[in-house]
């Protein structure tokens, strides 16, 4: 039996962050003898989106990379703002969205999310995995609600947009789990995965 392929899709990396933590940029920060941006560009390049956006800052050091940079439509206020920018941007009616910082997430997992007709997000109990999922872009208006709000926080959004049918949510088995280490102080990037 065939797999279907999913429909064309956008493809996001979130690379706009302050990477407080972690001392610097982390878009450029070294991790398994690449910067994290060149990495992440790869996994969704294997992808074949097609479309395929960096939201993060003008001078970040993808640049160069040959992809459109989405400035925040809404700056300092997070990844909502980052989705809001790459919603606005897409041309597909499913964007798929990866963090900069979760750089054990492979290919095909991510292909998995895709097989939706709608929006899937990974979970974790009662926990979700925001910033490796897939959104509908009919998901604007609820975005462009929650930087309105005082708790613009992705968990709030991800259940709201799930209560309204925008997506599912597909619990994370446990061979899963090791996919969503995250990068978020300096020893993690000698960690590897």
């Amino acid at each position: 039996m065939e797999t279907a392929l999913p429909p064309p899709f956008t493809a996001v990396l979130l690379a706009g962050g302050k990477s407080t933590r972690i001392g610097r940029d982390k878009a450029g920060a070294i991790f398994d003898g690449q910067p994290l941006w060149r990495r992440q560009l790869a996994t969704l390049r294997a992808l074949e989106p097609a479309e395929l956006f960096i939201s993060g800052k003008a001078d970040g050091p993808y640049a160069g990379a040959g992809v459109e940079i989405l400035l925040d439509h809404s700056p300092g206020l997070g990844p909502l703002a980052g989705l809001e920018a790459a919603f606005r941007r897409a041309s597909h009616p499913l964007v798929l969205v990866l963090a900069i910082d979760l750089p054990a997430l492979t290919p095909g997992f991510l292909a998995s999310l895709i097989q939706t007709a709608t929006g899937c997000v990974p979970r974790r109990a009662e926990w979700f995995e925001p910033l490796a999922a897939v959104y509908p872009r009919t998901c604007l208006p609820l975005v462009e609600a929650c930087l309105r709000a005082a708790d613009r926080s992705m968990q709030r959004f991800v259940r709201l947009a799930a209560a309204a049918g925008l997506v599912e949510s597909r619990a994370l088995q446990p061979a899963d789990l090791a996919l969503f280490k995250n990068v978020n102080l300096p020893g993690d990037l000698d960690a590897g995965i």
